[in-house]
């Protein structure tokens, strides 16, 4: 199954990185290296706590307003990154003499106060107001105004199509001008029945972004999930911060002709009202969902009407990078990657609410991580490898800078090592475990492995597979193009206080500051946790970078092939 989930998500890959840009309207003129911002940071080669807060908490500082990318604020965060590239001893790696590579983008924002969704049934109306019951948006990068009347609504199960797996949720359908209702995750994880699909363990056809990809392929009009907490690993509070404001993609040479009209979710208690209006009981439609041979279902009576107001400005983003040359082996390189982008600011009508999203875990942390470890290999003793650090844009968009760099790469794919990327670290102190997402999968555990038996530390394989984490984040970009990548997380199993200790705080984070202002950075934050695990990347990248090896995938492993060819 996890073929099939790389084989979704290069379908991805394929509409979004591997675009022909349009001309932009009005690009972004962001500066052309570090010169615009100069840090001002004092900082010494080693690996500490103080240091890296001081990164992060510049990072989330309010002057960067969230850092969305394509935004003049949101950019400057990219240049002080960049100048701070420069600082600790990093060369520009881009070939043409600058610490940045720059991605074409484009910025939609749907106008609250005239957009609607609106769904008509026998005997009720809904108005679902953007925010609080629904949430929408439209890919069309070239009208300002995307509408449709009288949408006949028709549930899909999960919306999924995986022939290898015989399983087609629109077999027999022609949704052509209908709207597709659908489930998130995808079939086996209500039940937990390892036949179907991978059990708990989400595959690519159980996130969104693929969903919403096949019915687009499928010629739906309109394509809206329904949300449950569970099986999104989410509450509605992400949803909502996630999915309003400015939305940002990269430039399709088609204008999003090929997408729905209309992308959103809706809450689950007026999905339920929905499908009870149409003579249908949600959970039945659940159940019913996850069984083989499942058909879709028409919602009988329900037709919806929708109409999207939007600004649309072609912008310009930037990853940005640099290098440690190696002594012996400059050709070859270690990758240390971390996405500098988050949410940047949202909507109120409240004008005394804090609408900033500063993004001070996610993913401030990982940012100033390999700014940490860059400074001290730049430090010296050089190593026999060149080592690379790039921070990436536009993750929170669809890992788009990545995949950006994955389809346009700066450095031979080939010759690169091996990666390791860092997301979202928590400040909850030192833990005996280190969470590997995805873990079984490369070699790259084996020097992980061995570091951390160093240490008394072990690994913990990703405790939560049904979310997906392993498609969620930057990493994966590269793993589709054969590179062995890394994504370590923070540990669950503290040394005060437990693995008690440590799912709770991360169920606090994700409940209360994931995707929400109240990520903020606080001086009050134990870093020694995230130091200690920064020392393990370093380690990690150091031997790498000095030892020789290739570590490839392990057998079995659906992107072995992709590196055994590409080594060849």
């Amino acid at each position: 199954m996890r073929l099939l989930a790389l084989s979704a998500a290069g379908l991805v890959s394929a509409a979004l990185a591997g675009c022909n840009p349009i001309e932009p309207e009005k690009p972004a003129e962001p500066s052309a290296d570090a010169g615009a911002i100069t840090s001002t940071l004092s900082t010494s080669p080693e690996i500490t706590a103080a240091d890296i807060g001081a990164r992060i908490k510049e990072l989330a500082d309010n002057k960067y307003e969230g850092r969305g990318p394509g935004t003049e604020a949101g950019e400057k965060a990219a240049d002080w990154i960049a100048s701070e590239m420069k600082r600790i001893g990093l060369e520009p790696g881009n070939p043409d003499g600058t610490y940045f590579q720059t991605v074409k983008m484009v910025a939609q924002t749907v106008d609250p106060a005239t957009s609607s969704l609106k769904i008509a049934g026998p005997n009720k109306a809904w108005d679902l107001k953007l925010g609080p019951d629904a949430v929408f948006i439209t890919k069309d990068q070239k009208n300002k105004t995307v509408s449709f009347t009288d949408s006949d609504l028709v549930f899909v199960g999960y919306g999924v199509v995986a022939p290898e797996a015989n399983w087609n949720d629109y077999a027999g359908l022609d949704v052509k001008g209908k709207t597709v209702v659908m489930f998130v995750n995808d079939p086996g994880f209500i039940t937990n029945d390892n036949t179907l699909f991978n059990g708990q363990a989400m595959t690519y056809y159980g996130r969104w972004t693929y969903k919403f990809e096949e019915a687009a392929r499928q010629g739906a009009t309109a394509a809206i999930l329904i949300h449950e907490e569970k099986p999104a690993a989410y509450g509605w509070g992400v949803v909502e911060g996630s999915w309003t404001g400015m939305q940002s993609d990269l430039v399709r040479n088609d204008g999003g002709a090929s997408r729905a009209k209309l992308e959103g979710w809706i809450q689950l208690n007026h999905a339920a009202e929905l499908f009870k209006a149409a003579g249908l009981d949600i959970d039945v439609m659940r159940a019913a969902a996850n069984k083989r041979g499942f058909k879709a279902v028409p919602m009988t009576g329900l037709k919806a009407t929708a109409t999207i107001n939007q600004t649309i400005e072609f912008k310009e983003s930037r990853n940005v990078i640099g290098t440690v040359k190696g002594s012996e082996a400059p050709n070859e390189h270690l990758l240390l990657m971390g996405h500098w982008d988050h949410l940047g600011k949202g909507t109120s009508s409240d004008p005394n609410e804090d609408v900033i999203n500063n993004g001070a875990i996610d993913n401030a942390t990982g940012t100033a991580a390999i700014l940490e470890i860059g400074e001290k290999i730049a430090a010296g003793p050089k190593p026999k490898r060149s080592v690379t650090v790039l921070a990436v844009t536009l993750e929170e968009s669809g890992l788009l800078g990545s995949a950006y760099f994955g389809e346009n790469p700066l450095i031979p794919l080939k010759d690169i090592v091996a990666g390791v990327n860092i997301d979202a670290m928590q400040p909850t102190g030192p833990a005996k475990d280190i969470v590997v997402v995805g873990a079984g999968a490369s070699q790259l555990e084996d020097t992980l492995k061995a570091i951390l038996a160093e240490n008394n530390r072990v690994i913990r394989p990703d405790p939560s597979p049904q979310n997906g984490y392993f498609y969620r984040s930057d990493h994966i970009s590269l793993a589709k193009k054969g590179v062995p990548m890394l994504y370590a997380d923070s540990g669950i199993d503290l040394i005060v206080g437990g693995e008690a200790a440590g799912e709770a705080a991360g169920k606090d984070y994700t409940d209360n500051r994931y995707h929400k202002p109240a990520d903020e950075y606080s001086d009050s934050w134990d870093l020694s946790g995230i130091e200690a695990d920064v020392k393990v990347d370093y380690e990690i990248v150091n031997r790498l970078a000095n030892n020789g090896e290739w570590p490839n995938w392990y057998d079995g492993n659906e992107f072995k092939a992709l590196r055994d060819a590409q080594r060849k």
